[in-house]
Formats: structure tokens, C-alpha cells, sequence
């Protein structure tokens, strides 16, 4: 089955590493690609101690596109689609691979849809999760579950910034 978790608020990654401690809790073989992400979040870090779920690995530090030099972009669309290549091989061998925040991926043309479309198709046992806001069509079209996150309120809206533990 295929899992959509979009929207434009918060809560698409928790839900995507919910399932994925869930699935790992039954022993069932997880990979996680993270893209456009950094190292650091607590998720990783809780999901890092158990033994059926690989986390692809991700730099120390990431800008946002809209910071980036065209020159980064380039380069961060080459190591950004080498992961994309990196967690379908390695989802071939899982039994549930996560590709958080593919569709920001997807949506700043780092990453090429294609090879995403062809992994579903020869992978129907697989369960797979993908996050991200925008979500293109062909991926809406195919997934079994499509949960969108709406935000009503959000402490980021009264100059809060970002916490620790609670956003990352």
C-alpha cells in the first residue's frame, strides 16, 4: 500500500516515523531516505537504536532552496537524487521504506519522479510512505491512503520559533 501524508502543516514526518516505529516494533524491515533534511532530529535519533530500521544517511547541515545559490541547487539536486537511487535499491529489501519529504524533493525538481512511479510498479508488497506538501498528481492517483495535515493553529504564527523535542 501507499501512504501520502501531505499538507501544509506539521505533523507529516511524525506520522510518516510513527508507522515506522510501529512497523519496527513487529520486526518488520524499515528504510527511511529523509531529503532536503539534515542530521539531528530526535526521530532519527530514537529510530537509530532499533535494529530492523536503516536510516539513510543525511549531511550535518542543509539550507533551504529558497537559499540556495543555483550552483547549490546543482549540486544539492545530484546528492539529492543519488539518495532517491540509494533508498529505492534499498527499499527493494524492506518491508516498509519512507521517503520523507520526497515531494519537496520532487516539487524543487531535485529528485525526477519516474524512477519513483517505476518502484511502486515493481514493488506492489512493499508498503511505502511519502511526505511532503504538493504532492503531483500521479502520486495522489496511486495511493491507498492519502491523509492531508491542515493547520488551524500553529506557535510559529506568534513568532515562535521551531522547539527541540516538539519540531524536530
Amino acid at each position: 500500500m501507499i501512504h501520502l501524508y501531505c499538507g501544509e502543516s506539521k505533523g507529516k514526518t511524525t506520522a510518516a516515523m510513527g508507522l515506522a516505529l510501529r512497523a519496527a516494533g513487529h520486526g518488520v524491515r524499515v528504510v527511511v531516505a529523509q531529503f532536503l533534511k539534515a542530521e539531528g532530529s530526535g526521530e532519527r535519533k530514537a529510530l537509530s537504536l532499533l535494529p530492523t530500521v536503516t536510516l539513510l544517511p543525511l549531511p550535518q547541515s542543509m539550507k533551504f532552496t529558497f537559499r540556495m545559490t543555483e550552483a547549490e541547487k546543482q549540486q544539492e539536486a545530484g546528492r539529492q537524487t543519488a539518495l532517491l537511487e540509494h533508498a529505492l535499491t534499498a527499499g527493494a529489501q524492506a518491508q516498509l521504506l519512507v521517503l520523507d519529504e520526497l515531494c519537496a524533493a520532487l516539487t524543487a525538481g531535485m529528485v525526477p519522479l519516474t524512477p519513483v512511479l517505476d518502484f511502486l510498479d515493481a514493488h506492489p508488497d512493499t508498503e511505502v510512505v511519502i511526505t511532503g506538501r504538493n504532492p503531483p498528481q500521479l502520486l495522489l492517483d496511486r495511493a491507498d491512503y492519502i491523509t492531508e495535515m491542515v493547520k488551524v493553529r500553529h506557535p510559529f504564527d506568534h513568532g515562535l520559533s521551531a522547539r527541540q523535542g516538539v519540531e524536530w
